[in-house]
């Protein structure tokens, strides 16, 4: 059971929460398909993309769930990353927690196997 993993906005997550569907945040909508990172990339997504960044959730979903929307594409460093190419329905989403800012990056203590 691979975990992937989402970084939002806590203002986009909890919109999600409400309509029970998350359909990506800007760049998402902008490329056409959700960003997730592994367990060996999300860090460096979050120092990335997020940087000095406050508010963050880091919500984990079962790859294998999302079946063949799903789709692990070569990207950063030729690092495959998973994107989806359709919404995330909230039922899917295994747990969501909040991302806090520690010193100079984002502390992932007690997320991520």
């Amino acid at each position: 059971m691979p975990l992937i993993y989402k970084i939002a906005t806590t203002e986009q997550w909890r919109d999600a929460e409400a309509s029970g569907s998350f359909t990506g945040a800007p760049v998402d909508l902008a490329d056409g398909f959700i960003h997730f990172s592994t367990a060996d990339t999300v860090v460096e997504t979050a120092a990335k993309h997020f940087a000095g960044q406050d508010g963050l959730i880091l919500a984990a979903v079962e790859a294998d769930a999302l079946g063949n929307t799903l789709k692990w594409e070569v990207s950063r460093g030729g690092a495959r990353f998973p994107h989806l190419y359709r919404v995330l329905e909230m039922r899917e989403v295994l747990w969501a927690k909040p991302l806090p800012r520690h010193g100079g990056g984002h502390d992932f203590t007690g997320l991520l196997p």
